[in-house]
This record gives C-alpha cells, sequence and structure tokens, in this order.
C-alpha cells in the first residue's frame, strides 16, 4: 500500500513538472510569428500583444535585478504604450483582448555585461515580427499601429546598442587601469629590489 502512495505521488508531481514545462516552452511572440509566413489578423495581434508584455517584463525584471535604471525604464514605458496600441485594435473590432500572462516567459541574463544583449535581441526579433506583418494585407489602422511599434522598435534598438558600447568601453578602460596598476606594482617592486642589490 505503502508503495502504490509513494508511486502515484512520484507521477502527480512528475505530471505536474512536465505540464509546466511544456506550458512555459511554448511559442509565443516573435518567435511564434517567425515560423509563419502567412497570419489572420487575431494571430497577428496575439503575436504583438504578447511580444510587447514579454519585453516589458523583460526590462522591468532586469531593472530590478541589476539595479539599472535608463534606457531601460524609457522603453518598458514605450512597450506599456505599444500594448495599449494594440489593445485599441483589439477594441476597436469588438475582440476578446488576450490575457497572456509574460511572466513565465521572463528570461534573465546571468551578468550585468550581459543585459545590453537582451535587450538587443529582444528589439531585433520585434522588429523583424512586424517587417512579417507589414508584408501581409492589412486594414489602414492596423498597418499605422504596427508601423509605429516597427519605428519604436527600431529607436529603442539603437539606444540598447549604444549603453552597450558604453559599457563596453568602461570595461576595457577600467581592465586597461587595472594592468596598468598592477604592471606599476611590479615595477616599482623591482626597482626597488635593484636599489637594494645595489647596496
Amino acid at each position: 500500500m505503502k508503495r502504490t502512495v509513494k508511486f502515484t505521488g512520484l507521477f502527480l508531481i512528475l505530471t505536474l513538472l512536465i505540464g509546466t514545462t511544456a506550458f512555459a516552452s511554448e511559442t509565443v511572440g516573435s518567435s511564434a510569428a517567425s515560423e509563419q509566413t502567412t497570419y489572420t489578423l487575431e494571430e497577428m495581434l496575439q503575436y504583438a500583444l504578447e511580444d510587447e508584455r514579454i519585453a516589458q517584463a523583460e526590462y522591468e525584471a532586469i531593472m530590478e535585478s541589476f539595479d539599472v535604471t535608463r534606457p531601460f525604464s524609457n522603453i518598458a514605458e514605450a512597450e506599456k504604450q505599444h500594448e495599449a496600441e494594440i489593445i485599441a485594435l483589439y477594441e476597436a473590432r469588438g475582440m476578446e483582448v488576450s490575457d497572456f500572462d509574460a511572466s513565465e516567459y521572463v528570461v534573465l541574463p546571468d551578468t550585468l555585461a550581459e543585459i545590453y544583449e537582451v535587450g538587443i535581441q529582444a528589439e531585433i526579433n520585434n522588429i523583424a515580427m512586424y517587417d512579417l506583418f507589414l508584408a501581409q494585407d492589412l486594414d489602414a489602422d492596423v498597418r499605422l499601429v504596427f508601423e509605429e511599434i516597427k519605428n519604436g522598435s527600431e529607436s529603442h534598438l539603437a539606444a540598447f546598442e549604444r549603453s552597450g558600447d558604453r559599457l563596453n568601453e568602461r570595461t576595457v578602460r577600467q581592465s586597461e587601469s587595472l594592468f596598468d596598476s598592477v604592471l606599476g606594482f611590479f615595477g616599482g617592486r623591482t626597482e626597488d629590489n635593484r636599489r637594494g642589490g645595489r647596496r
């Protein structure tokens, strides 16, 4: 009897773990859009909404985890505006707005040095998604919103690239300064040794 209970409990745990993993690995947003070439309006709005919510959630998580602000704070606010514009397209057509929860799809980098790479890749994928959508036959208001969001994403990409370059430059300068300090230390020790040897 005890073995049966243990086996049943283990089976339930494994079922829950597998189910959670399968859900979290579901393809959404720009990743889902990249797997197609044609879309219904419902699919485009769904993927767009998912991608904007994921970006917003990731940038907010990065700010909290790494204690950084700009450009993440400004861009996270812009993502909220993008989300609102997409929701307006839903509402204009009497469509039910997705209740998609982006928190399960947030991926945090391991180090501060990687935070801008997350933003860069997210915006590259976002721009590619809207390029796919803009190749479709769209209503005028949908096309206008997609073009505006794509333009915003291009600005976000440039901001992340500038910030990443500045971080890399600071890292190089710090490394060079440390290297010079080490050389100076050992150079001074060598000079002291020489002086000691002449006594």
